[in-house]
């Protein structure tokens, strides 16, 4: 990693899908390494665009983004594959579980892409399962556990590649309260004693949450709350 920069660096991100609709109008952001910010704002303004911008699924219609120090606009597609497998963890509102796997193997998984052998593999997701007190959960089936059970393995298999990015999309929604303040100190667990950089975003643009920074999407421009 190169020295002094940010873990996520965005200058005039445009996104337009045809004929003419820009859900995304110059958004300039910068996310300091270690950082834990939000990024909030109605359904359907382009938060989950952004986070997959930030995440290279989706390429901006203009503008430059920046992951680590490296421009993104000058990386083939392998390695575009590359940055995301070993660098950045996703969260998503849906868990994304695969149902016929075992929770120790839905961790496993990402850790499986990157090539990593089946006995540091197994030996990683039980230490992250162990660590969280959630190695109880490890010979189950996904649909066996609570949703708010999924959602905490779904980090822990974001967590897997030891990356130095989460971006968790609504990772609350569809959680009750109780639930979704487990989920909220785990992350904020992760971010403090992992160093990793959390990129949350939210409908609610009044929960408190653990983050250095929020920010609101709105008419496509993003805006500093605090």
């Amino acid at each position: 990693m190169k020295e002094g920069v940010n873990a996520v660096k965005l200058l005039d991100i445009w996104k337009i899908y045809p004929p003419n609709e820009a859900v995304l109008r110059g958004v300039n952001l910068e996310v300091s390494i270690g950082s834990f910010i939000s990024i909030r704002g109605k359904s359907g303004v382009g938060k989950s665009t952004l986070l997959r911008i930030i995440g290279l699924l989706d390429e901006p219609t203009k503008g430059r983004v920046f992951l680590l120090g490296n421009d993104v606009s000058e990386m083939n597609d392998d390695e575009a594959s590359k940055m995301r497998l070993n660098h950045i963890g996703f969260v998503f509102q849906f868990f994304n579980l695969i149902p016929s796997l075992t929770i120790l193997e839905n961790i496993e998984l990402p850790m499986a892409l990157a090539g990593v052998k089946g006995e540091i593999r197994k030996r990683r997701a039980m230490e992250l399962l162990e660590r969280f007190e959630l190695s109880k959960l490890a010979d189950k089936l996904p649909s066996q556990l609570s949703g708010g059970e999924q959602q905490r393995v779904a980090v822990l298999r974001a967590l897997a590649n030891k990356p130095d990015i989460i971006l968790a999309d609504e990772p609350t929604a569809n959680l009750d309260e109780e639930n979704s303040e487990i989920l909220l100190d785990l992350f904020k667990e992760i971010n403090r004693e992992e160093l990793v950089t959390i990129i949350l975003t939210t409908v609610s643009v009044e929960e408190k949450l653990p983050t250095n920074h929020d920010y609101l999407l709105k008419n496509g421009k993003l805006y500093q709350m605090r």
